[in-house]
């Protein structure tokens, strides 16, 4: 069986936030797949996805305070700056992290561990609504 949909996410304010239980919302198919793969595609690139962290709020507060100081605005050096001075940074947060995931499906819910939520990595001051493309293919 293969499983096709797009999904549209809340707008976020910049920073890393679980989206585990809003995605699994709009994908009552999930419950039908007795083993599986779920692909998820973020169709932006100044936003990322990963998996870490699903309890202490202060890990996505810390992911935050590192990918700025790793990667700075306002930098002389670059010329991507049209749309202003977060960028070009958020387009290099999001290559670094990653557009997709790919996650197991087990008795129609997401194989994941115990302390394991799913990240929207919004790099933008104002990004808006995200739109994720999801795939499962399963049994």
């Amino acid at each position: 069986m293969w499983f096709q949909k797009e999904l549209l996410l809340t707008a976020r304010t910049r920073g890393f936030h679980l989206i585990s239980d809003e995605i699994i919302s709009q994908l009552p198919e999930l419950q039908n797949v007795k083993i599986g793969m779920m692909n998820v595609l973020i169709k932006h690139t100044s936003a990322s996805l990963t998996i870490n962290e699903n309890a202490d709020p202060s890990v996505r507060h810390d992911f935050e305070t590192v990918f700025n100081r790793l990667i700075p605005e306002d930098q002389s050096e670059y010329t991507h700056t049209f749309e202003g001075s977060d960028d070009l940074p958020a387009h290099i947060k999001s290559s670094l992290l990653g557009s997709s995931l790919n996650l197991p499906i087990t008795n129609g819910a997401l194989n994941l561990g115990l302390w394991q939520g799913i990240y929207l990595c919004e790099h933008r001051n104002h990004g808006g609504r995200r739109s994720l493309l999801v795939t499962i293919n399963g049994e």
